[in-house]
Formats: C-alpha cells, structure tokens, sequence
C-alpha cells in the first residue's frame, strides 16, 4: 500500500461526493438492493407516468391546441423515434453508469411537464418540448432496467423485472385513477389538460428527493450472477478485473450484440406491444368515439386495464422464478392475449356495457402481463449470455427498436384510421344537439319534403296561415279554385251585390223599364210618367222611392255589378261558403301561392312549431359538421377492428419468436443447470480461493 494511501483521510464524504458518486464497489446485502430496486421501479413508475399522462386528457389537448387527430398521431410517431435514439444513447451507461442518470432525468423531465408543458398555447411549442421530454425519457428508460438487472440474480430476475415492468403499467394506472379523481364530468375549461400536466409533474419533482440511488460498479456489474450464492466468486472475479479487462469487454458494443436472438426477440415484443402502446396512447379516444363513454368513464375503463395488468406482470415474475422457466408463461400469456383482442376488437360498432368492456381489458391485460415480465427477464439473460458487460447496450438495442416499431406503428394508424378527427372535434357537440332536439331533428330526417315545403313559405305567411281557423281553410278548400279566383277578382263587385241585392232585383225584374230610365242622364228630365211606373215597380210609396233614390246614387257600383253578372252567377252556388272566408280575404290571397306546401304541413304544426324553436346556429353547426361526423361514425368502428387485428398479428408473430430466448421449457432441466451451475461457482471459487492462500 502505498504512502499516500496511509494517510488520514476524511471518511465522511462531501455533499458533491455524495450527490454525484454513486458506485457500490461490493455486491449489496438484502436489504439495501431491495432498497435500490424499489428505488429504481419507483423511478420508472414516475417516468412513465409523464411519458403517458396526455392519454388522460388527449381529447382537450387535440381541441385546445387545435390539432387535427392525424398529426397528433405524427407527433408521437416523431417523438418515438427520438425517444429511440435517447434510448440508443442510453447503451453509454455501460461506460458512464446509470444512476446519475436516472436522477438528473426525472429533475429534467419533472421541470418540464410541471411548467414548461403546461405553458403551452399553440401545437408546435407543445410538440416541440414533448420532444425534449420524450429523448431524456429515452435515455432514463434504458437505465432503469439496466439497474433492475444488475442488483436481481438470474433466479430471482423474473420477480425483480415483474416488479420494473409495473412501472410503465403503473404509470398507466396512476395516469387513469388520477384522471378518474381529478377530471370532471362535464368540462368547461379548454385548458383542463394542464391541471392534469401539473400533478404529474409536481409528483415527479418529490420522486428527485429519492437520491440515495446506487450502482454496482463496473467490475461487479459486467458478470453474470445465476444465484445470490455466486454472490463470493462475483467479487472475488471483480478485484482481479484492470481497466484492460473492462475495456476489451465493452469494445464494439453493437458488433457483438446485433445478433439474431437478441434482434428479432426485440422485434418481436414490441410488435406483441402494438395493442398497449395503442392503449397508452388511444384508448381515451377509442372508447369515447366508438363506445360514446365520457372522458371520466373512459379513463375508469383505463383503471381496470392498467390494474389486472399490475396484478399479471408482478406475480407471473414470482411464479416464473418459482418454477425456473420463462418460455411457458410467455406462450400462456400471448394465447391468452391473442384470444382477448379478438373478443375487444369484434365489440366494435356494437354497444357492449361498461362492465362487459372491462372484463375484456382486465383478461387482456393480464395476457399481456403474463407472457411480458418472463420475456425481461429471458432477454437480459439472453444478453447476458452473449456479454454481461453490455447489458444496457442490449437494453439500448431493446428500446431503439421498441420506440421505431412504435414510430412506425403510428405512421401506419392514420392511414388505417382516419374517422377520428372530425368525431373528436364535432362529435361531442353533434351528440349534444342531437340528444337535446331529439324529437325535432328526427322528425326533419323522417319528413324532409314538409320541411322543404315550410322553408318555401315566408313567414308572414306561415302568421296569417295560423290567424285562420281551421273551419275556413276547409271551407276555401272546398271552393272550386277557378271560384275563388273570381270571387278574388270580382271581390269589391261581389260585396257591392250583396249590399245592393234589393235594387238588384228590382231591375232584374224590370229590365226594359230600367233600361229606358238609363237613357236620361238628368234624372230631372225624366218624365213624372216614368218616375212613378219605376216607384211602383220598386215597391210603390217610399219603399220604391228609396230604392229608385239608392239606384240614382249607386248607379256606378251597380253597373259594376251588372257587367260582372255571369262570373256572379257563378259564385253563386258558392255563396255561404264565401261569406264565411271572407273576413280572411287577406290572408288567404297570401296564403294563395303557398296552398300546395301549406296543405303538406297543415298535420305537422305542433312538429313544425317545435321545429322552428332550434336556434339556427344548430342547423348551421350540423351542416357544416353532421355529415363528416355521421360518415366517421359509419367507418371508424371497421377502421379500428383493423387496427386490432394487426396487433393480434403482432402477437402471433410475438408467439413464434420465443424459441430464439434463452432458457428452459421445463423447470427440471433449469433445476439441472442450476445445480451444474453451483457446483461449477463451487470450483471456481475455491480455485480462487487457493490460489489466493499461495
């Protein structure tokens, strides 16, 4: 030991110490790596829930930030993909470490969704900073893992990534239990969206306090550890490795793992993952377009989901340990898996209840849960077999590919579905009108020709049509038109024969008499001879002379009569029937053009009154928006069975890709490994150990 070393020195380390170094140099007991596990899963839970809380409430965000559905689709896409090269960068922890990482990630990503998001007021700012938030998300999501593989031997590995693949899951579930709690029914506010942001952040800037994150150090974590017995030859091994030895083993990272167990396995799950990560993304805007469930139900649905899925990745991780294989669960999980999706996505365009749907996500997810945790645990032991040095390389290569399947995945779904923009936009207040003028607007679509009929009409004369007793439309109807167009023409002649009926006929009864008289045009030169031949023709005494007086001074009205005696003649069958409509002469000269569309709506007028009190700003918003939103309404729920049935391809594929894992099918095959393995860490070490003592 060298001079230098001797000297006292301060064991107590500085604060910049102890924030920044971070490495174990020996294998930690029990209780504090369960306390670096619980430390690390509790990080990934916190990352992920700001990775997955715009699920919650992406139906505000598309409206505030007026986004159309397809380039909110494009924007994840793009953000996949960059998330994917923070995950590539992420193979560099196993030069540079992990947990620093970790930390300073969830204080970046915590800033950001607490404040800088929420600031947002247009799609590009959002968009451009959920891309910052989605590379460092990138990167931390690779760490994490990478540190649930060094501190979880290989026996104990399914447990430990069972307990790291609840993260995502729990993230999901915070994201849906939060929304349940904190999102309202019926929402005003078009910047709601932010509250939900601004817990999420704020709960993730608390998790930075959990800074007493550690790490294996290089030495430790580049070999492989089957049992916590190998625990002894693990640093034994790690005090004979040099800086040489850790530098050939990290050399050409990618060389040595783009191999094709590690890469089509890779391929594999995440394509098996197309249906979580479109639950993660779209099950908000699936369930409320195609099912009609409000945001609130929607994200309940989303409670059931994520919980079975908890519930699955946890205890298959303990059981999978419990019985030393992986290969068989993976194989239950995706049958199971396959089998749900079909039943999910056959309820499509049908009206199942909220309680039917949730059963359906619960088993679903629980395939996905069953066959997901032994795949973690099987691929970090696949790397592990090709180098244990790299691990998180092999983790980088993992999440590179899972975000670009994912990316592209979203750049596929608009072409597949392209029915959710204008049902996301207008659908809610098209599903609005329609509830709140139910009986109105059903009866426009059964009637459309009475409601072209009543929009020819004026209004004025819709009033005087309503001004008119029912009796007198009958009794005008029954009048012969080619009548009534008389008795319209010859209207002042008609009235004046009633009022003059009495001097009428007296001259029709004397029409020579009257004749003669007309030839003096100075009824002073009539001869006193004629005058009382005309008396006593009238009715003799007074009585005629009034009626010869009335005829002298009317006698323009009633020659007006006289020269219109044959179209008289023929309103006169019609005479009661006139009397009684012509106190509404007016109105029924207005109504006269309109008789055709006034005698199609005269059943329909309670109908047609109701119908003209829906504001005009509903007709207009339905014409403008009603048939976009009907004819998505007619597709999306084809279009998203589509989907679905991609995704169950996914699992298929997912399914024939397990033999290229390492492990067993059999648990006493892994228990014969096993125990080979022990007794081969037994003669290493005491190898070690003698070599040591001489």
């Amino acid at each position: 030991m060298s001079g230098t070393a001797a000297q006292p020195v301060s064991t107590r380390p500085g604060w910049i110490d102890w924030l920044i170094k971070r490495q174990l140099d020996s294998y930690p007991d029990t209780r504090p790596r369960v306390m670096y596990l619980g430390i690390t899963v509790l990080a990934t839970i916190t990352l992920y829930y700001e990775l997955y809380v715009g699920g919650s409430v992406s139906t505000l965000i598309l409206t505030n930030l007026h986004m159309t559905f397809t380039f909110y689709v494009l924007t994840l896409a793009v953000g996949a993909i960059i998330g994917a090269f923070g995950s590539l960068f992420a193979g560099i922890t196993d030069r540079l470490g992990r947990a620093n990482l970790v930390v300073f990630g969830l204080f970046f990503t915590g800033v950001f969704v607490a404040f800088i998001l929420p600031a947002a007021t247009d799609k590009w700012t959002f968009t451009i900073e959920g891309f910052v938030v989605g590379f460092v998300e990138g990167v931390c999501l690779v760490a994490t893992p990478a540190l649930i593989r060094d501190f979880s031997p290989q026996v104990g590995r399914a447990t430990a990534m069972g307990f790291w693949t609840a993260g995502p899951v729990i993230g999901s579930l915070i994201v849906s239990v939060v929304g349940t709690a904190t999102i309202p029914a019926i929402i005003n506010d078009p910047r709601f969206w932010t509250h939900e942001y601004r817990i999420c952040g704020i709960a993730g800037l608390i998790v930075i306090a959990l800074i007493g994150l550690k790490e294996l150090s290089p030495a430790l974590r580049d070999q492989i550890m089957v049992t916590l017995r190998d625990r002894a030859l693990v640093e034994a091994r790690a005090k004979g490795l040099t800086e040489a030895d850790i530098e050939a083993a990290l050399r050409h990272p990618f060389r040595q793992l783009m191999k094709p167990d590690i890469i089509i396995s890779a391929i594999a799950v995440s394509i098996m993952l197309l249906i979580y990560y479109t639950a993660v993304g779209f099950s908000v805007i699936y369930l409320t377009t195609v099912f009609g469930f409000s945001l609130k139900d929607a994200n309940g649905l989303g409670n059931w989901n994520w919980g079975f899925n908890v519930i699955a990745v946890i205890l298959i991780g303990i059981i999978s340990d419990r019985f030393r294989v992986r290969k068989p669960f993976m194989v239950l999980g995706g049958v199971v898996a396959a089998i749900m999706t079909v039943i999910y996505l056959l309820q499509a365009g049908h009206h199942p209840s909220y309680y039917t749907l949730a059963i359906i996500l619960a088993v679903l997810s629980l395939g996905l849960g069953i066959a997901y945790t032994p795949w973690m645990a099987s691929y970090t032991e696949t790397v592990e077999a090709r180098n244990p040095a790299l691990t998180a390389t092999g983790l980088a290569i993992w999440g590179w590919i899972i975000r670009i399947v994912v990316a592209l995945s979203f750049f596929l779904l608009p072409l597949v579905i392209n029915s959710v923009t204008p049902l996301v936009d207008y659908g809610a207040q098209v599903q609005a009108y329609a509830t709140q003028y139910k009986s109105e607007l059903a009866f426009a679509q059964a009637h459309p020709d009475v409601v072209a009929a009543a929009q020819k009409v004026p209004p004025s004369v819709i009033a005087a049509a309503k001004s008119v007793p029912p009796d007198v439309i009958a009794t005008a109807q029954k009048i012969p038109p080619d009548v009534l167009a008389i008795a319209q023409k010859d209207a002042t002649q008609l009235a004046n024969a009633q009022k003059f009926a009495p001097e009428l006929a007296v001259i029709q009864a004397h029409p020579a008499l009257f004749t003669k008289l007309a030839t003096y045009k100075n009824p002073a030169q009539i001869p006193p001879a004629l005058v009382n031949q005309a008396i006593a023709a009238a009715g003799g005494g007074v009585k005629g002379l009034k009626v010869l007086t009335t005829i002298s001074q009317n006698q323009a009205a009633i020659t007006g009569v006289i020269a219109v005696a044959p179209d008289l003649q023929k309103l006169a069958p019609y005479a009661a029937d006139l009397k009684t409509i012509a106190p509404y002469s007016a109105q029924l000269t207005a109504m006269a053009p309109y008789s055709a569309e006034l005698t199609k709506m005269a059943p329909y007028g309670p109908q047609l009154t109701a119908l003209a009190g829906v504001p005009p700003s509903v007709f207009a918003f339905l014409k403008a928006h009603g048939q976009d939103v009907q004819n998505a309404a007619a597709v999306t729920a084809s279009q998203w069975r589509t989907w679905y049935w991609i995704c169950f391809g996914g699992i298929i594929f997912f399914l024939f890709s397990i033999p290229l894992l390492r492990g067993r099918w059999r648990t006493r095959d892994a228990k014969r490994d096993e125990e080979e393995h022990e007794a081969k860490v037994q003669e290493e070490l005491a190898r070690i150990q003698a070599a040591t003592v001489s």
